[in-house]
């Protein structure tokens, strides 16, 4: 089994508006489908992990040598539709297999149940828990 980690971004896919613009039903079926998914995923053994980040405008960058006390700031950041929203580790059997679970995360419905095709990154993980390859 070989584990890849599916990086989610904020980039809206076919969707220009933010989701905090979306009707309520819209959003509750959006988080539903996550919900569905989640639970298809697990039950099979395949999902590792699952994380969902708040607005990336809460988000701090953290410079530090070590010796003088920490610098923080809130920038500088990639641009909005680059900002990770969100991340899954599954460990399946093939990249195939992982490319099946993105396309299925990229069509999280958005308004009006329209899939939003929002871009899913699929990358091989090269070492487990352990740090062993």
């Amino acid at each position: 089994m070989t584990k890849f980690i599916l990086l989610v971004t904020h980039d809206g896919g076919v969707f220009e508006e933010p989701m905090d613009t979306w009707q309520p039903g819209d959003v509750a079926a959006h988080f539903d489908y996550y919900a569905l998914l989640t639970k298809e995923l697990t039950e099979s053994g395949e999902l590792v992990q699952f994380m969902a980040l708040a607005d990336p405008r809460q988000a701090r960058t953290v410079r530090a040598d070590g010796i003088a006390p920490p610098v923080v700031t809130d920038g500088p950041f990639a641009g909005s539709k680059e900002v990770l929203a969100g991340f899954n580790v599954f460990e399946v059997e093939s990249q195939e297999r992982a490319l099946e679970i993105a396309a299925r995360i990229s069509a999280v419905p958005g308004p009006g149940g329209v899939p939003t095709q929002q871009p899913v990154e699929v990358r091989q993980v090269m070492a487990d828990e352990n740090g062993e390859l």
